[in-house]
């Protein structure tokens, strides 16, 4: 189903005529209103009237977290504070959270993006939407909330945690869609497998999973685990939340983004040079709709391509590759470039895997190490310490053939790896420690 079939059906030709208008409309704001946007385009050289064309983009200056970070907390935004209705901020693990806001027609913009992805992922009004993502100053829980309600669907803000109740109120709900990280969708499958629930007695039809990188295989994985169709979202609480881009049920092939609110780009991250439509590299948006808090050619660090060809859904949009990694992500193993998802993609083809595991990145003296814990299914753990040996092997050597680097590998029994209720922690990185 095409939620907006004004905005996710128009030719190519009217939509860049669109975003070209809103673009302009967006910097003259900027630059009178907002004074550490105004000196990064004096710095550049560069003023509004000098955007005449969607490919002068190129010409304006990129914006990053630590420029959000540095005007923390309200110092980006371009109305006052009576205007802005609600805010939501990053975890804020690694240093200052960054801090966005929204005015009441960037809610109402945030909820239309929700209902369209969601009507991407197959739902409908009459669906009850289990939304397992989590609520507060994280944008996930209500930014699904809001476009749920928009499409005419019935919403359980069950948040995240305490699995067990989430399993009865799916059973005594009627959840027809589930809304969750997938690493949080497998803990609800294993605790369904504790309860003796079998997924084919629940109404789950769909489940729209995003918040963090996962791998086609794990796609398959949580489907077979959870007997539904499993769909990828895409958003960052940056430039709006969840609802940037969406899969579409018919093709699964892609995520379509929005593009008459979002502008993206693909560059290389070293040089910064925007790269054509195809090539893999850095996502940048520049976000054309927002009121409180726009940013402008914003670097994501997720690495990912554009698909231009058009979608059997019927949509014009461009869409993005599902996320292979993020560029602060990547672990570099003895001069390799190693991403998390590479390695899942690879142990979820192993039978007798199970889908949960951790990296464990160490320095023995001037050499980096890379170890991974992976748990095996109790038919495939034994107290046989040869079998178990010969299975690592195996493991290690089709890890190797995949990322071109050795690493070790410990294998453990079923529920030793901490689960996750959000995103799943698949890096420990000590040698940052």
């Amino acid at each position: 189903m095409i939620y907006n079939e004004k905005y996710e059906t128009m030719p190519r030709e009217d939509l860049e005529k669109l975003q070209l208008a809103r673009l302009q409309d967006l910097l003259e704001r900027v630059y009178a209103r907002v004074a550490p946007y105004r000196a990064l385009m004096d710095k550049a050289g560069v003023r509004p009237c000098d955007i005449k064309t969607l490919a002068d983009i190129s010409r304006l200056p990129f914006t990053t977290k630590d420029f959000l970070r540095e005007n923390y907390p309200f110092g980006l935004f371009t109305v006052p504070m009576e205007q802005v209705v609600r805010v939501h901020a990053s975890s804020g693990t690694t240093g200052k959270p960054t801090v966005v806001g929204y005015t009441r027609r960037d809610i109402e913009t945030w909820a239309e993006v929700m209902a369209r992805s969601l009507a991407c992922g197959g739902c409908h009004r009459g669906d009850m939407v289990h939304n397992a993502y989590g609520y507060g100053l994280f944008t996930g829980g209500l930014g699904a909330h809001y476009g749920a309600e928009k499409l005419g669907a019935t919403v359980i803000p069950v948040s995240g945690g305490n699995s067990k109740r989430q399993i009865l109120i799916m059973q005594d709900f009627g959840s027809t869609v589930l809304l969750s990280t997938p690493s949080y969708a497998l803990n609800l499958a294993e605790t369904m497998a504790d309860l003796g629930v079998d997924p084919a007695s629940l109404s789950l039809r769909v489940g729209i999973f995003g918040a963090e990188p996962w791998s086609e295989n794990m796609r398959e994985e949580v489907e077979k685990k959870l007997r539904l169709t499993a769909i990828d979202i895409y958003g960052l609480s940056e430039v709006i939340g969840p609802g940037v881009s969406m899969e579409c049920i018919e093709a699964r092939h892609g995520m379509h983004i929005f593009e008459d609110h979002f502008l993206p780009e693909i560059i290389d991250p070293d040089s910064g040079k925007v790269l054509p439509a195809g090539e893999i590299g850095e996502l940048v948006f520049t976000t054309l709709t927002k009121e409180a808090f726009p940013v402008i050619r914003y670097r994501t660090k997720d690495l990912t391509r554009l698909v231009t060809e058009p979608c059997v859904c019927g949509r014009s949009f461009v869409r993005m590759e599902k996320i292979t990694g993020r560029a602060d992500d990547m672990l570099i193993i003895r001069g390799v470039n190693v991403f998390p998802s590479q390695v899942e993609h690879v142990l979820m083809g192993i039978e007798g895997v199970e889908p949960h595991y951790q990296i464990i990145v160490e320095r023995e003296g001037s050499l980096d190490t890379m170890e991974v814990q992976v748990e095996v299914s109790e038919s495939f753990f034994s107290d046989d310490v040869k079998s178990l040996e010969k299975f690592a092997k195996k493991v290690q050597a089709e890890i190797k053939d995949y990322i071109g680097t050795t690493c070790k590998i410990k294998l453990v029994e079923p529920k030793t790896i901490q689960r996750s209720e959000g995103k799943a922690k698949r890096v420990i990185d000590n040698r940052k420690i």
